[in-house]
């Protein structure tokens, strides 16, 4: 069972910059919120500048509200996978650091489980058996939500991407 967050099942996901990450979630049928934020570091309340410093251990993660009716955590989890190159270690395209890092945060077992055997299935494809997938798949932590000017970002300001 996936938890619950008031409006439907909570998912969190870090791919590179969220604000591409977001957009890409936010089409999907089923998704009912995004939001934009920082996960996996140690200083509470961290600001943008933070843990772009490198210094936090935060990552760059889109929050997911879905309806489990309408969208599963599998269907979720493909388009994780589609919109970022899982086998980069610590970068997308020309965002490095480790705020950056490609990482499934979970909030139940069974989204721990599905993670990783949804990682394990795209080892084993040919656009992957050269290439070692550096997918974290870790328990979420508190959500710190991002400054407002990058919330649905793409939406708000239009144009470009920072996906790869």
């Amino acid at each position: 069972m996936a938890q619950e967050s008031g409006t439907g099942c909570l998912a969190t996901f870090g791919a590179g910059c969220f604000w591409g990450v977001e957009a890409a979630f936010g089409d999907v049928k089923g998704v009912t919120a995004t939001a934009v934020g920082y996960m996996g570091g140690t200083l509470a309340h961290p600001r943008y500048e933070d843990v772009c410093s490198g210094t936090t251990g935060h990552a760059e993660v889109v929050q997911v509200t879905y309806d489990p009716k309408i969208v599963s955590y599998d269907d979720l989890l493909l388009v994780f996978w589609s919109i970022h190159d899982p086998t980069q270690l610590n970068r997308q395209g020309p965002d490095y650091g480790t705020n950056y890092r490609s990482v499934i945060f979970y909030h139940t077992p069974e989204q721990a489980a599905a993670a990783q055997v949804s990682k394990d299935r795209l080892q084993q494809t040919a656009a992957c058996r050269t290439k070692k997938i550096v997918t974290e798949i870790v328990p979420a932590q508190e959500f710190w939500r991002a400054e407002e000017y990058h919330q649905h970002y793409h939406r708000n300001h239009g144009g470009g991407s920072c996906r790869w």
